[in-house]
Formats: structure tokens, sequence, C-alpha cells
């Protein structure tokens, strides 16, 4: 009987060194809105096929230190919303700009979310307003759902596993034209779903926060049914197989990614399917405790884009291209004002976890290049490398992707509005923030 007291108490005793607490708040339009990612779509969403959320995890150490973490089926979230939640989350929970990390799955069948894509579509008053509407409406909702995993903390023990996905694949495929989109299979991927482990100290499981780099568009330009593809379906097969948990998804460095197959519902189910079933598999195995103390570090650096001229978008207003010509009404009216875009800020923000792990947050589509660097220059402990955080403002190309072309180097900075490509300056730039962020939080080479 003493010994098993003991073993109690000293359980117990391990718990209290973390405390988590869980929130989500249901983000589905209550009204026919504008889905984003293809430029294609001509209409508004036509119903709902699946339910879209915003869930927070809130972790905290004995010491006090806070961070939490947001996940939204979303296309991306906007400096300027961004910038609002952080902005509203720092005044009434007293949370500083690097203890909060906003991610977005980039579900292509989610709403338009205002300042993102801006130039995608053409669009009349009334269907701006109710992007308009809808952001306003999500960062009070965002802000709320801060509030509840903050207003939710609790014992809990942490622990982190690894598994695998199956369904990535590189789509830059090269050919005699340069680069389009397609199937390279022996492009770089990066196939491993690292799973964060939430239970009470009795072992209940509260829940996990799983992530995955690939492009979250199984699902195409031709259907209109409001869902989170397959980061939804996954999310939503776990909490189905685990009652009472949640389950958060991180979208990590997809940016040259798709899934395969892709095309059809029952193809985005399968992929979420397989990754609900990866998480379970991952649970049941050895996970590594998480413990020690937390940490975060923000940084903000400006990406320079290759120089243009006046003259340039001049010409590119004449462009057959209507996309083109809305990107070039835009660049004219910041020469106009004599603040022709040269630069665009990006955030980089560090996560840390005693000794365990460490997430990395960067902002845009990030290409897998800049996962597999960082994780290789530090090696040693683990290293989980998100995309799409805080502000999506266009692909994040690496300099062998920049020099290789295609659509992310450059055309797909037309539908983001940005001047054009960046120069091939950037991978080095942002990888120097990173390792100043990591040196931070106490990670070195």
């Amino acid at each position: 009987m003493r010994s098993a007291l003991l073993i109690a108490s000293c359980t117990i005793a391990l718990a209290a060194e973390w405390k988590a607490g869980i929130g989500r708040v249901e983000i589905t339009p209550d009204k026919p809105i504008f889905l984003s990612g293809y430029a294609s779509r001509k209409k508004p969403s036509e119903g709902v096929r699946q339910k879209l959320w915003a869930k927070a995890v809130a972790l905290q150490d004995k010491s006090g230190n806070r961070v939490v973490i947001v996940g939204t089926d979303l296309i991306g979230l906007s400096r300027p919303i961004s910038e609002r939640i952080g902005a509203e989350a720092a005044k009434k929970y007293g949370l500083k700009r690097s203890q909060l990390m906003l991610n977005s799955s980039h579900t292509h069948s989610g709403p338009a979310v205002r300042d993102n894509l801006d130039t995608m579509f053409d669009l009349t008053l009334q269907q701006r307003q109710t992007i308009v509407d809808y952001s306003n409406n999500l960062v009070d909702k965002l802000v709320t759902v801060i509030g509840a995993a903050l207003g939710d903390l609790q014992p809990a023990d942490i622990a982190l596993g690894h598994g695998a996905g199956t369904f990535a694949i590189n789509r830059r495929q090269i050919n005699a034209k340069g680069v389009s989109i397609g199937h390279n299979p022996k492009g770089p991927v990066d196939h491993d779903v690292p799973v964060f482990r939430i239970t009470s100290p009795d072992g209940k499981l509260r829940g996990v926060i799983f992530g995955y780099a690939c492009h979250n568009t199984t699902l195409g330009g031709d259907l209109y049914l409001l869902n989170g593809d397959y980061a939804g379906y996954a999310q939503q097969y776990f909490e189905e197989a685990n009652p009472g948990s949640t389950a958060l998804f991180l979208l990590l460095c997809g940016g040259d990614a798709n899934p395969a197959p892709r095309g059809k519902y029952e193809h985005a189910e399968a992929h979420g399917r397989s990754l609900s079933n990866e998480l379970g598999r991952v649970l049941k195995s050895t996970m590594k405790p998480v413990t020690g103390k937390i940490r975060s570090a923000w940084q903000t650096v400006d990406l320079a884009f290759a120089p243009h001229t006046r003259a340039q978008f001049e010409a590119e207003l004449k462009d057959s291209s209507w996309y083109k010509q809305r990107r070039a009404e835009a660049m004219l009216r910041a020469y106009d004002a004599r603040k022709p875009v040269t630069t665009i800020a990006y955030p980089v923000q560090a996560l840390r976890f005693g000794s365990a792990a460490t997430i990395v947050a960067l902002g845009g589509e990030v290409v897998v290049d800049y996962d597999l660097r960082i994780k290789k220059e530090f090696a040693g402990e683990d290293t989980i490398v998100a995309g799409y955080s805080n502000d999506v403002m266009g692909y994040i190309a690496s300099k062998r992707v920049l020099q290789e072309g295609g659509y992310e180097a450059v055309d797909s900075h037309i539908y983001y509005g940005n001047p054009g490509p960046f120069t091939e300056e950037v991978e080095e730039t942002i990888i120097s923030t990173v390792k100043r962020v990591l040196k931070q939080v106490g990670r070195s080479k």
C-alpha cells in the first residue's frame, strides 16, 4: 500500500509540472461566401459538407511561462488579422506576441479571409462585404478561443511521438518547358507526423497536436462545399474515435507537396482517415515525456523582392490576364505614392518545450527545403518546422526553387498581390533569423 501511495504521489508531482488548457469554436460561415485558394472559382460556396473549427491549446510550465497554439480550418491569416488577434490577446490575457502561434490548415475549401489573396477574385461590393464581416467576426472568435484555452488550464502530462504520412508527393514537375505543377516522385518531401499527446494526471486523453507537410488541397476548384479537406477529416475522425478529446492540426512546410491521389471527396476522407489511424498508432507507442521550461521568441525580418520598375507594371497593365492587371494596378498605386513595394515583413517564431522539442513557426507557404535544412542543422533535439503561421503573405521559395522557377517561385505572387519573386538571398535571410530566435530559446548547433 505504501509503495502504491508513493508511486501515485510521484505521478501527481510530475504532472503538476505542466498545465494545459483546450478551447474550440466553430468558424463555419453562416451564409454563402467565396472559397479561397483557386482562381478558377467564379461563385460563392454552395453549402457545408463539414463544419470548420478554430482550436487552441494553452500550455504553462511550473514557473508560469505560457504559450498558446491556435489551429484554424482556413486558407491563411493575413498580417492585419493576426496583428489584431495578437493585440487583443495581449490586452485581455497578457500574452506576448512570441507566446501566441496562429497556424492555418490552408484548406482550399474554406472561406476567403480579408487581406489574403485579394487579387484572386473579382467580387461584387456585397460579396466583398461578406468577407469583411466574416473576418471581423473571426477575430472575435479567435480571441475568445484563446481565452477559453487559458481559462481551462489544469494539470497535465505532455508527451511527444512521431509517425509517418503516406500521401504527400512533391508537385514540382520539371520538364522541357520548365517547372509545372504535377507529380515529382524524386522531389523532396517530409513524411514526418509529429504528435504531442496531452493527458490528465490520471491518464485520460484530453487532446493531441499533430502536423504534416502537405498542401491541404485534395479537393479542386470545381467543388463548392465548405470543408476542412484532409486535415479537417483527420481531426474529425480522431475525435470520433476518442470521444471528449480535441485534435489540433498544424500545417508544416507543405508549399511544394500535394496529396496523391486527389480530386474527390473520397480522397480527402481517405487521407484524413490514414492520418487519424497513424495518430492512434503513435499514441500506443512509447512516447517521450516533455518536461522543463517553456521559452518563446519572435522576430520580424524584411524579405527582399527582386528589383522591378514602374515600366514593368505599366506593361503588365495591358496584359490579357485580369489577375496581372489587378496586381499591376496595386503596384502602380504604390509607385504613385513613392513607396514601391521592395520588401515584405516576415515573422519567425520559436517555441521550446524544455529540452524535448522546439516548434519553429514560419510565415507563408514554405517549401520543404526549409524544413529539411533546419532539422539537419539543428539535429539532436526534436525540431518541428511549421509553415502557414502568423501571416500567409505568399510562397516562401528556397534558393533552389527560385533558381528553378515555376509557380511557387514566380506566378503565385500574382495572386498574392506581390511584385514578383524574392531575391535568392531570401533563404539565408530566413535561416539567419531562425538561428537568432533559436538562440534566444536556448538552442544552438
